[in-house]
Order: C-alpha cells, then sequence, then structure tokens
C-alpha cells in the first residue's frame, strides 16, 4: 500500500499539472491506456498468459464502473482543489471503507479501529482547511471522490478473493479505457509533446500504483491498509513545496501527524489480533 500510494500521488500531481491545459476527458483517457502497460508487462514478464482468463467479468466491469466514477472525480477534485486540500479531503475515503467493510464484506472492526479512525478523521479536520467556504465544488466533488474510492476499494477486497492483482489491475485498465473513450471525441484537442509526455507519465505511473494497490487489498483487510493512503500527505506537501512553492504550517504537520499515527495504530490492533488467534 505504501509503494502504491507514493506511485498514485506523483500521478496526482501529475493530473494536476496536466489539467491546467488538457480537458479532463483526456487526463482520464490516458490515465487508463497507459495505465494498462503496468500489468500487461507484469503479466507478460512472468508468461503467465492465463491471468488474463477470469470468471468475473461482470465484477471487473462493475468494478471499472466504480472506478472511472472515482478517477473523474479525484482528478476534478485536484483541478478545483489545492493539492493539499484535495489530498486531505480524499482522507475520508478509509473512514468510509472502514464503515462499509463490516456490513458489506463482514469484516469485524472492532472499537479500538473505529476509535483510531475517527480520531484520523479530527486529525484531517485539522490539517485540510480548505481554502475559503467548506462547503463549495470542490468540497463536494472531493468527497464524492472518497466515497467512490471506498467503494471501489471494496470491490478490490471481494476481486482479491480469487483473482490476482495483475490480473484485477489490467481489466480495470481495460474497461475503463473503453469508458473513458465515450466522451473524448467531443473534448478532444491535439496535446503538445510536453502534454503527450506528461500524460503517458501519469498514465504509467497511475497503473503501477494500481497494481500494488490492488495487491494490498488482496493481501490484508480493507479496514487495515485503507488507512494508510492517510500517507499521502506526505507527498502532496512535498511536491506542493516543490512545484508550487507551498510550506507546510503547523496544522499541515499537526494533522499529518495525527493520521499517521491513526493508521499505525490501527495496524498494531490488527496484528495483536491475529498473534492472538
Amino acid at each position: 500500500m505504501l509503494i502504491g500510494i507514493s506511485f498514485l500521488s506523483a500521478m496526482g500531481v501529475l493530473a494536476k499539472l496536466a489539467t491546467e491545459t488538457v480537458s479532463l476527458a483526456e487526463v482520464v483517457f490516458f490515465r487508463n491506456a497507459f495505465g494498462m502497460l503496468a500489468p500487461f508487462l507484469i503479466i507478460a514478464s512472468r508468461g503467465r498468459w492465463e491471468l488474463l482468463i477470469t470468471r468475473r467479468l461482470s465484477g471487473h466491469i462493475a468494478r471499472a464502473t466504480i472506478g472511472v466514477t472515482a478517477m473523474v472525480l479525484t482528478f476534478w477534485a485536484l483541478h478545483l482543489l489545492p493539492l493539499p486540500d484535495a489530498t486531505a479531503l480524499s482522507f475520508t475515503s478509509p473512514l468510509f471503507l472502514t464503515a462499509l467493510s463490516w456490513p458489506v464484506l463482514g469484516e469485524k472492526v472492532g472499537p479500538h479501529r473505529w476509535g483510531a479512525v475517527i480520531v484520523g478523521f479530527l486529525g484531517v479536520l485539522v490539517l485540510a482547511r480548505p481554502s475559503g467556504d467548506i462547503i463549495n465544488a470542490g468540497f463536494l466533488v472531493a468527497i464524492s471522490a472518497a466515497f467512490a474510492t471506498a467503494m471501489a476499494g471494496l470491490m478490490l477486497r471481494q476481486l482479491g478473493r480469487t483473482e490476482s492483482a495483475a490480473t484485477t489491475a489490467f481489466y480495470f485498465a481495460l474497461f475503463a479505457t473503453l469508458y473513458s473513450l465515450l466522451p473524448l471525441p467531443f473534448f478532444w484537442s491535439t496535446p503538445s509533446w510536453t502534454e503527450l509526455a506528461l500524460l503517458i507519465g501519469m498514465g504509467s505511473i497511475g497503473g503501477l500504483g494500481q497494481h500494488f494497490m490492488t495487491r494490498a487489498y488482496a493481501m490484508a483487510p480493507a479496514a487495515v491498509v485503507g488507512p494508510f493512503t492517510y500517507i499521502s500527505i506526505v507527498w502532496a506537501c512535498l511536491f506542493g513545496w516543490l512545484i508550487w512553492n507551498d510550506t507546510p504550517d503547523v496544522y499541515v504537520l499537526t494533522g499529518t501527524s495525527i493520521v499517521i499515527a491513526s493508521g499505525l495504530y490501527i495496524l498494531y490492533r490488527e496484528t495483536r489480533k491475529r498473534r492472538s488467534v
């Protein structure tokens, strides 16, 4: 999850840069089209072409539908909000994920982990401090993206019980590319060489990040790996400082510390529970 989040954080930066001059439809298309490269190359390098065979095609289609929705909303939020604000608001996704993992997946979430998630959400409130009025278009889009991301995470967990990470990542990219082709003729504008390099890099890095994230959800309960998306705020602050000269203030540092500590405590409680079984 940590590796996947690092790649996806870099993808978010490239996507934010791209949406300054390229349409959202093109950004989504390139993210998905070149996102297929990573899982395809992983399958090819292993010589395991049987991984392309699946008996859960409907599950992959459903997951791609929710995933593309989450992707569009996420990129839109990155366009509307400053990078740290959009990233911080995305941290509500593990909260949604934890709340839904019990009724949807039947995963037990104890009071200690519930408490840690609540404390983490309070840390997000300290950290986020969205610019201007908190209830605005960017805020609503970011919250909707977080909820859709949580739903996609639950589907990843279900698919991970029978499908390999490479298989799930490949079929997501395949169907997501087909979906993103639909609006492309209405918003297409030929990108410059710089924009093209930006878009290809974004898609390729995003595909790698998706593979590692898919693998993480297959290896551990959603309530355990989900909170580690909080680590992306560290990358958001770093990239924001390097690219946009945004210096993290005491609220960002304090909020980051709280949410990271919450994620680590959830991992500690899960590890302790497994050892006692």
